[in-house]
């Protein structure tokens, strides 16, 4: 089997598995996607979907984020762990959105990797999501997974195996693949204990157990 192959069959498993897989971080606008990607650094989904709702009480639009102190912007996002830097972030991110693109986040990769505190990682999930453009995220459960299902090997570094994804995976499947990834890696792929490949619907197929 080929990695294409093997690629083609892993997506239509997962699908089966987890079919309404979508992004965990809460939001109706795409600044606000924006905002929640920064703080989910080193800080669970569902605690980033807990504060920002005192933020948006606060600073309800981009002008308003982009008009508030950073000191105050850290106070309440301080939960999320490294709140001077994502705040710092965070704001001259708005007010980038607010100068340069009239408050509308841009649907093009490039002008979204100029925006303060956004990466390859954040950008292609935004591009995804947002837009319904082809994407790969490759956050922490996509590189465990796809190393250990042979769909890259012993790559690490997330832009590395990002490109080596984009040649395998179907560009109209990969920002859904990825959510599914999360959900599976969470679930069954784990990280922190023994993977439970006894009811992992892709044992057969799996690197690890082959």
């Amino acid at each position: 089997m080929t990695k294409k192959e093997l690629a083609k069959e892993i997506i239509e498993r997962l699908k089966e598995e987890y079919p309404d897989a979508d992004c965990t971080l809460d939001y109706n606008q795409a600044w606000k996607l924006l905002v929640s990607v920064r703080l989910a650094a080193q800080c669970t989904d569902a605690r980033v979907n807990v504060v920002v709702q005192d933020l948006y009480a606060k600073f309800p639009d981009v002008n308003a984020l982009a008009e508030a102190p950073v000191e105050e912007i850290e106070a309440i996002v301080k939960p999320c762990g490294l709140g001077h830097s994502k705040a710092r972030d965070i704001s001259a991110c708005m007010k980038m959105l607010r100068d340069k693109y009239h408050g509308n986040v841009p649907d093009d990769f490039d002008k979204l990797l100029e925006l303060p505190g956004v990466g390859r990682k954040s950008a292609n999930l935004i591009m995804g999501d947002v837009f319904g453009k082809p994407a790969i995220v490759t956050d922490t459960h996509c590189i465990r997974l796809v190393n250990r299902m042979g769909l890259v090997k012993d790559l690490k570094e997330p832009k590395k195996v990002e490109m080596a994804l984009w040649k395998i995976i179907p560009p109209e499947e990969g920002s859904d693949f990825c959510h599914r990834l999360v959900n599976h890696g969470r679930e069954v792929c784990t990280a922190r204990t023994k993977p439970f490949c006894d009811k992992c619907c892709l044992r057969d197929i799996c690197a690890q157990n082959i």
